[in-house]
């Protein structure tokens, strides 16, 4: 640390530190690893556990509220307000808590393009979350770090614990952002992704306020001939498994924007992937990735051994490893893409009544995004299948500080002004619901995606699906007729129709809460049910 690094520690009220400033993955791990902290898997990776807390925490999540953010946040349950004064008291007792210790710093930026780029400093109290830092955000070239100036900083500190009662937390734990000082304290969690998604936070309210910019929670790849994709989708509907295409390269895992001047950009320089039952035949590109300089999250070895058991899930279902993007052989080099040509909605459908694949009108695009359906079987207990509904408005509601009508009327208007096909892909129930039918074939998916992006859909025979009101094509390549009719898959036409009116009725009661701020051209998307929801 030099002792200008020293000044810059000392401004934000942190003395006599001994600070690491960038340094390599390999010598982070290698710290961390020495301290106890890290064990070294058998393919190189780093192994960590993030002790509490194996996932975010959304009620722990604050944002600031003062003149920068009052008028444009939508507040209620997923962004709360925190009071300016607390946060600056917060931030004074943080700073104090890290002076005097051994702290490592990471100069690093987020957005690929470079009208957008902006710095990020992440000051951590331990070396992973350091080397967290380094795999996920864009790496400064050496020249570029000389007279690097943060636009936002974060201060990570695992071992610090609010206290609820004065500092205005809910617990101990706490992640909070403020617009107007740029800052991001994160504290009493050691799990990384709150780094991540707090950047990700940021940006998805600085870019439409600011840039005009549509950010996304969604991957992106691009074909021979430019044409970009974008899949959106919650966990387990197969975001980043179809998006891995062997004949496509891949611009991004997770987060990306769209300019006013129709390019997409990446926000990040890195993947955080789930690794429950991973394995090289499903997972190639993620199993691969997994070497020297990629962190595993709360995975165990196989019994006397050092090689990662991707089965157990004995300390969280959510186990992840993050790497840097030059991990993958496959991508795009900056991370950048045109105009996206198609966009597609990933749902896994457990009720088995949306169609594997159809075309949606803006109207329905916007209803669609805002609503970010997709199921999950209620649990493991004996006789229980009933699928549960969940909705997280623009496939991400836990990052999206303003309104969701906001984010779904700019991708309407760009829907309109490039002629970008939207299409909703269900890879869930065919047949009947969970219980009943069975999971689509992964093969099927593929190849009607496949259809779409080689244009041999552009001129197929539509109908409208008499409930959701979407456009489904009567005829794919490599894919059965009665596959893409999932009325036609289901013994009992009539159970259909009363399951897929009940499913109807659950999407019109989610959009009750939005309805108030939602244009005529977006309610009109809704699908077509014949009672409300109780």
């Amino acid at each position: 640390m030099n002792e200008s690094q020293k000044n810059q520690l000392e401004l934000l009220g942190i003395k006599d530190a001994n600070a690491h400033w960038n340094l390599s993955p390999e010598q982070l791990s290698k710290i961390a690893v020495d301290k106890g902290m890290a064990k070294v898997a058998d393919n190189g990776a780093i192994a960590v556990n993030t002790g509490e807390f194996t996932g975010r925490s959304p009620k722990d999540r604050f944002i600031v509220e003062d003149e920068k953010s009052r008028d444009h946040v939508w507040w209620g349950d997923i962004n709360v307000g925190f009071s300016a004064e607390k946060f600056d008291s917060l931030q004074e007792k943080m700073v104090a808590y890290l002076s005097g210790k051994e702290l490592y710093v990471r100069d690093a930026y987020v957005c690929a393009h470079p009208e957008y780029r902006l710095n990020v400093r992440v000051i951590n109290e331990y070396p992973w979350s350091n080397q967290f830092a380094y795999n996920m955000f864009l790496r400064p070239e050496e020249r570029e770090l000389e007279n690097f100036q943060a636009d936002w900083t974060i201060i990570n500190a695992p071992e610090f614990k609010s206290d609820p009662q004065v500092d205005g937390t809910r617990q101990h734990n706490f992640a909070i952002l403020s617009f107007t000082k740029k800052t991001i304290l994160i504290g009493g969690t050691g799990y990384t992704g709150e780094i991540k998604k707090g950047v990700f936070s940021a940006l998805n309210f600085i870019l439409p306020t600011e840039k005009n910019t549509l950010p996304m929670h969604c991957s992106a790849n691009v074909g021979k001939d430019g044409d970009t994709a974008l899949f959106f989708g919650l966990s387990g509907t197969g975001k980043t498994t179809l998006s891995a295409d062997p004949n496509r390269k891949l611009i991004g895992d997770d987060e990306h924007g769209w300019t006013p001047n129709n390019e997409i950009f990446n926000f990040e320089g890195g993947c955080y992937a789930k690794v429950i039952d991973l394995s090289e035949e499903k997972e190639p590109d993620i199993y691969r990735a997994i070497k020297p300089g990629a962190i595993l999250e709360n995975v165990v070895f196989k019994e006397g051994t050092n090689e990662v058991d991707y089965e157990d899930s004995s300390i969280t279902e959510n186990t992840r490893v993050s790497y840097p993007i030059h991990h993958i052989d496959n991508t795009v080099k900056p991370s950048l893409g045109d105009n996206p040509k198609n966009v597609f909605f990933l749902t896994c459908d457990a009720y088995g009544v949306i169609p594997p694949i159809s075309k949606l009108t803006p109207g329905q695009a916007a209803f669609h995004f805002i609503s970010g359906y997709t199921a999950k079987v209620a649990g493991t207990e004996a006789g229980i299948t009933e699928p549960v509904t969940a909705f997280s408005a623009c496939f991400g509601a836990p990052f999206m500080p303003l309104h969701p009508t906001r984010y779904a009327e700019m991708l309407s208007r760009k829907m309109k002004d490039v002629g970008t096909n939207v299409w909703l892909v269900n890879t869930g129930w065919s047949g009947g619901p969970y219980g009943v039918g069975s999971r689509m074939k992964l093969k099927y998916t593929r190849a009607m995606i496949t259809a779409i992006l080689n244009g041999d859909l552009d001129n197929a025979e539509f109908v409208e699906h008499n409930v959701f009101g979407v456009h489904v094509p009567q005829t794919c390549p490599n894919v059965p007729d009665d596959v893409l009719n999932p009325r036609k898959t289901w013994d009992n036409p009539d159970d259909y129709d009363k399951t897929a009116d009940e499913l109807a009725q659950k999407f019109n009661k989610n959009f009750e809460k939005f309805a108030s701020q939602a244009n005529d051209e977006i309610l009109a998307g809704a699908p077509k049910a014949s009672a409300k929801a109780n």
